[in-house]
């Protein structure tokens, strides 16, 4: 069973890269149709979806050898996990007692123009009470869980890759 999803890892890590550029297009799709704009969290994961693609696009354009692969792949899973991590705060936040909830933030636009970046790098990561709120749910899950999902299934994709190639 498993020697029918032994592509090469060049195959796989190409298909990693389509599933990131997917997520992206659904976050665009809901913020720029359905109207719902992204908390910092929200564009903190973003961007942990991006590098994980851009990783994945590098492998996959690479392609290179057992030890490349290796090395790609747990630059690949780092990326995603460090994803996951935010997901993870994401989800904590919304499930927060309201009176325990942080104070909301200004807009990430103001934050560049007036704050330093290490404080608005800051504030990205660890959430405000825009943050809390759920805007959209799937089967009864918030968008945050459904990436956490997305980082946890690329992270494993990604691992798989150190398995999935034979040393020459």
């Amino acid at each position: 069973m498993f020697n029918i999803l032994q592509f090469k890892a060049k195959i796989w890590f190409l298909l990693g890269f389509l599933a990131c550029i997917s997520l992206l297009a659904m976050g665009a799709y809901f913020q720029l149709v359905e109207g719902l704009e992204p908390c910092p969290l929200c564009i903190s994961q973003r961007l942990a979806i991006l590098l994980t693609g851009l990783v994945f696009l590098t492998a996959g354009l690479h392609n290179p050898g057992h030890i490349g692969v290796t090395r790609y792949a747990v630059l690949g899973t780092v990326t995603a996990l460090l994803g996951a991590s935010i997901s993870s705060r994401h989800i904590w936040l919304q499930h927060l007692p309201p009176e325990k909830v942080p104070e909301c933030g200004p807009e990430l636009a103001y934050m560049f123009q007036y704050f330093p970046l290490f404080d608005t790098l800051k504030l990205m990561l660890s959430g405000t009470g825009d943050c809390a709120k759920i805007d959209w749910t799937l089967l009864g899950l918030s968008m945050p869980v459904w990436t956490l999902f997305a980082f946890l299934s690329l992270a494993t994709l990604s691992l798989m890759q150190i398995w999935n190639t034979t040393k020459k």
